[in-house]
C-alpha cells in the first residue's frame, strides 16, 4: 500500500532501484533507460518510475539530497514495496590523489560525520559498506578501466563549513570521494537484509577547483557510472 512519501502500490516497483539523487535526473535515466517508463509515484516532485530495460524490470527514483531523506525512501522501498536491491547513481567531489573529474567510483564502503547508523548498533563504529554481490558485479563490468576506481567514500551531513584539515586527512587515507548519501543508504541495507551499492561520478575536485564541472554537465556526463550501475542492478 501507499506510504506518506510514496503514492505507489504493491508491484508498482522492480526488484531493482536506480537512486539518483536529482528528481530531474531520475526522469532523464528513465527515459534513457526504460521501454515505455511508467510514473508510479509523484509525492514532493519525487518521481518514480518503472518499466523495462532489456527485458527485465527496472525502477529508478529520486532520494533527494542528504541522508535524512535518502532514508524515508529506501526504507519505505525495502518494507513495503518489494524491493531487493538499491543503486545509488550520483556525483561526488574528488578527495584522494590520483581521482579527477570524470572518473567513475564504485564505493565500497562510505565513511560519515553522521550519527544515522549509530543505532544499528549502540557501542560499535559501524563499518557501512556495499553489498559484495553489486560491488563484485559492477567492477567485472568495469574492467580495466583506468578511469574506474574501487574505494572508500565519505557521506557528509554538511555541504559547507567541513574542517579543512579533516578533509585533508581523509583524502591521505585513500578516501576517493566526499558525497552525501551512501553512508545511510549501506546502514538500511544492512539492517533490513537488502542489497545496496552506490556508483558514483567525480563531478569536481576539493584540491583542484579548475575540474569542476557546469551543473549541466552533471545532469548530463554520466554515462559510464549509469552502465555500471545498470549492470548491478541487473546481475
Amino acid at each position: 500500500m501507499a506510504t506518506p512519501h510514496i503514492s505507489a502500490q504493491p508491484g508498482d516497483f522492480a526488484p531493482a532501484v536506480l537512486m539518483p539523487g536529482d528528481p530531474k535526473r531520475a526522469a532523464r535515466i528513465a527515459e534513457q533507460l526504460l521501454d515505455e517508463p511508467r510514473l508510479v509515484s509523484d509525492v514532493r516532485g519525487i518521481g518514480a518510475y518503472t518499466g523495462l530495460h532489456e527485458g527485465k524490470p527496472l525502477s529508478v527514483m529520486a532520494s533527494g539530497m542528504g541522508q535524512p531523506s535518502l532514508s524515508i525512501y529506501a526504507t519505505e522501498l525495502f518494507t513495503h514495496f518489494g524491493v531487493e536491491r538499491i543503486i545509488r547513481v550520483g556525483t561526488a567531489g574528488g578527495l584522494a590523489q590520483g581521482t579527477k573529474a570524470g572518473d567513475v567510483v564504485i564505493a565500497i564502503g562510505a565513511h560519515t560525520d553522521s550519527s544515522i547508523n549509530e543505532k544499528l548498533c549502540p557501542g560499535i563504529s559501524f563499518s557501512a559498506t556495499a553489498s559484495w554481490s553489486l560491488l563484485s558485479a559492477a567492477a567485472q563490468f568495469a574492467g580495466n578501466d583506468p578511469a574506474v576506481k574501487v574505494g572508500p567514500v565519505v557521506s557528509r551531513d554538511l555541504f559547507y563549513g567541513n574542517p579543512p584539515e579533516q578533509v585533508k586527512r581523509l583524502a591521505e587515507l585513500g578516501t576517493l570521494g566526499v558525497e552525501m548519501e551512501a553512508a545511510a543508504l549501506y546502514g538500511i541495507a544492512a539492517n533490513l537484509h537488502k542489497e545496496a551499492l552506490a556508483v558514483l561520478t567525480i563531478s569536481d575536485h576539493l584540491f583542484d577547483p579548475t575540474q569542476d564541472m557546469s551543473p549541466e554537465e552533471r545532469e548530463t556526463k554520466f554515462q559510464k557510472s549509469l552502465a555500471i550501475a545498470v549492470a548491478a542492478a541487473l546481475s
